[in-house]
């Protein structure tokens, strides 16, 4: 918040107290962001990937029920609901918390584990994630009892579909804006 303020030379301009209140702005819109994430954002998400999961099940030619679908979709993502709860915990825990430090709270990748990689393969180290991978084999499982595929089929069909989405979102769209 500082060095944006000083890069754009708002900073000289400002009292205390106004650096303290936009401070304190900016912390409040964080966690109203985070809160509506996980109310809004996280609930859509599990209904997109049930919706994702129905045509898959189609293309295959192994018809579900919705419901087992969106419940096998649920599940997959309590991994990821554990490592944010883990998150949370680490967070609270700390006195202070800086953008680098966030990043390597908890080394759940290989990205965190493996040093010295350029900016191109610390994007696909940081897709190799424990809780990504936890999440995508519940994937595959909850597939594989709502459409009677076989469970290694169905595994397998999981890690494809969540290696074209890290393909595409952790990977491919991160390294067309320049970031990491």
């Amino acid at each position: 918040m500082i060095r944006q303020l000083q890069s754009s030379g708002q900073l000289t301009g400002l009292s205390e107290a106004d650096l303290l209140d936009k401070i304190q702005t900016e912390s409040r819109k964080a966690l109203v962001g985070g809160i509506a994430k996980g109310m809004l954002l996280m609930p859509l998400m599990a209904l997109l990937l049930a919706c994702i999961l129905w045509v898959v099940s189609w293309l295959f030619d192994r018809p579900a029920p919705f419901e087992q679908l969106l419940s096998a979709a649920v599940l997959a993502l309590l991994p990821i609901a554990l490592y944010h709860l883990i998150f949370t915990l680490c967070v609270a825990a700390q006195h202070t918390v800086t953008l680098s430090r966030v990043a390597n709270l908890v080394p759940s990748n290989l990205g965190a584990v493996l040093q010295g990689l350029s900016p191109k393969m610390q994007r696909v180290a940081s897709s190799v994630d424990f809780f990504n991978l936890w999440s995508t084999a519940l994937l595959g499982l909850g597939f594989s009892a709502a459409t009677g595929m076989r469970r290694g089929r169905a595994v397998l069909l999981a890690v494809a579909l969540y290696a074209m989405y890290a393909g595409v979102f952790l990977i491919g769209l991160p390294g067309q804006a320049g970031g990491q």
